[in-house]
């Protein structure tokens, strides 16, 4: 996140919060996290990618609409799709910790993000479809203010 976002916005580094990717005692990582957010007032602006998975977040398909900050296993497809960042497929971690859908949706507004032609079938199923677990972006259709941002090759499906 820092070397693909925030080393490029002027974002002070105390407004950055990200749950930790390495810790000894997974489960009260995430528990504190969920706490920091409820301490600091809530989620005020959430920005997305999306996953080919149609995952948000790491919520992988199977993702309850209520969970909350968590360990996950990924996806094979979403380990393939990192590999060039991690230098190949052996460096990719099997595990992420990731902000669980619940937490995501309880954020104010959302915004999700999506370039390119290899998102296209995806970024139909999570507007169009149905609103499904299988399809984690999908519970956005049912957000008070979520907007996705798309260009013409993300959006050739629609």
């Amino acid at each position: 996140m820092h070397r693909q976002l925030f080393d490029h916005i002027d974002v002070p580094a105390e407004n950055i919060h990200l749950p930790l990717g390495i810790v000894d005692h997974v489960p009260a990582h995430c528990a504190e996290y969920e706490k920091a957010i409820e301490a600091a007032g809530g989620i005020d602006f959430q920005l997305l990618g999306i996953g080919r998975t149609g995952h948000i977040g790491f919520n992988e398909p199977g993702s309850p609409r209520d969970s909350r900050t968590r360990e996950i296993h990924l996806d094979p497809i979403t380990r393939q799709d990192a590999a060039p960042a991690f230098g190949g497929i052996d460096q990719v971690p099997t595990t992420a910790i990731t902000m669980g859908c619940g937490t995501i949706l309880a954020a104010r507004r959302i915004a999700l993000l999506a370039f390119g032609e290899n998102k296209a079938a995806i970024v139909r199923e999570a507007i169009e479809g149905p609103v499904t677990d299988q399809v984690s972006a999908s519970f956005l259709q049912e957000h008070p203010d979520a907007t996705f941002y798309l260009d013409s090759a993300a959006a050739s499906l629609l």
